[in-house]
């Protein structure tokens, strides 16, 4: 059996996936917004690409994604703060991180091995092809997903660190003891983690949230004595909206824990908000967020000289009603944080973070002070060293 894992190959973890949707790089920070604001998924992938007629599908590659915590923390920028309309028309490029190698192409003969390899370089994603069995005839008549890529007849997916820690959780059996441990037993807990108090301004976090996003975690909320109260997380963040900007600029890091919970944000907070963004004079975040809590945000425009000049109302698919259906089309998401305890088990983790839909789990003591953090990064190199044993 364990040698039969060894021999599974990326194309048997894209059966049921879905296409993904896609940008080009030619695309504005608005169309990536208005693409999130009307998708179930957490992101979106841009792509470059050559479609003259002597290049094939090879000069076309997905470079990046972007989520709604990237179009957040790029309006937090002053600049944009001030002037969100002219942020949201700036090219989708500006988006993406700097980083090299989080999103890499891969073959479907890419064994599992190879995948847990480059997951555990840097990857946070791997684009990958669908393969279809379908008849010829099936797929002449099948229509292609909406603002699925498409190259040569062929989709593609993301393989995420969820997508392998779920395989492996299929065969834990093969494993045994080591799912059977703690976390402290196997080494796994992590010290190294993002953290802001909970009275400091919410602002003081754009950097942390930045960064967590980057290393999938999240960024705990503290009180003075290292007490775990919450956490703002950028899986949480992800379901809400671009407004939240004006959230963070303008609150404390416990009352925006409050402000993301789900169910929407308390009108007092909306209120205060408001308030302080005049005080400010951050009339253009002003004018945004009340648009955005009367209609539902702003809609891309094809005509350039509107778009620089003033907001236009949203397309009836970007209502605000439409936005809520989306986001309770997701799983619910809570400033609440996942925790844990050292002697919990590997296996126990694994399930508590997929349950959850997260790629972590805060570890804390009786007292709810805080430990560490254990990642799905932790588990698959534990994962890694036992395949490798058996390989």
């Amino acid at each position: 059996m364990a040698v039969r894992l060894l021999s599974y190959e990326l194309s048997d973890l894209c059966l049921g996936k879905p296409a993904l949707r896609s940008l080009p790089t030619t695309s504005t920070v608005a169309e990536a917004l208005e693409v999130l604001k009307n998708s179930d998924d957490n992101s979106v992938s841009v792509w470059c690409c050559d479609h003259t007629a002597e290049f094939d599908s090879a000069d076309c590659r997905c470079v990046g994604k972007v989520c709604m915590v990237d179009v957040i923390c790029y309006l937090c920028k002053d600049e944009h703060l001030v002037s969100p309309l002219l942020a949201l028309n700036e090219p989708v490029s500006v988006l993406l991180p700097k980083t090299p190698g989080l999103v890499l192409h891969v073959e479907p003969s890419c064994s599992l091995l190879a995948a847990i390899d480059l997951i555990l370089g840097g990857a946070q994603n791997l684009v990958a092809p669908i393969k279809t069995k379908l008849s010829n005839k099936r797929k002449q008549h099948q229509k292609p997903s909406p603002s699925a890529t498409i190259h040569k007849g062929r989709e593609f997916c993301w393989l995420t660190q969820e997508d392998i820690i779920r395989f492996l959780l299929s065969s834990i059996g093969l494993f045994s003891p080591i799912p059977a441990l703690s976390i402290d037993t196997l080494g796994i807990i992590s010290s190294e983690i993002h953290t802001i108090e909970y009275h400091s301004p919410a602002s003081a976090a754009i950097g942390v949230i930045s960064r967590a996003l980057l290393d999938q975690t999240s960024v705990a909320v503290v009180d003075s004595e290292g007490t775990l109260i919450g956490e703002i997380s950028p899986f949480t963040l992800a379901c809400c909206d671009e407004t939240v900007a004006a959230a963070i600029e303008t609150l404390s890091s416990g009352d925006l824990m409050a402000y993301i919970d789900c169910g929407g944000p308390p009108e007092d907070l909306v209120q205060l908000v408001s308030a302080r963004l005049k005080e400010r004079n951050l009339n253009g975040m002003l004018q945004h967020l009340t648009m955005s809590m009367s209609f539902g945000g702003f809609s891309s425009s094809s005509d350039e000289e509107s778009t620089a000049a003033a907001p236009v109302l949203p397309s009836p698919r970007s209502l605000r009603h439409s936005r809520s259906m989306s986001y309770l089309a997701r799983m619910v998401r809570r400033a609440e944080a996942i925790v844990c305890h050292p002697k919990s088990s590997l296996v126990a983790v694994m399930i508590q973070a997929i349950s959850h839909r997260v790629n972590y789990v805060w570890v804390i003591e009786n007292d709810c002070s805080l430990v560490g953090i254990v990642t799905f990064s932790d588990m698959l190199k534990v994962f890694r060293e036992h395949l490798e044993a058996i390989a």
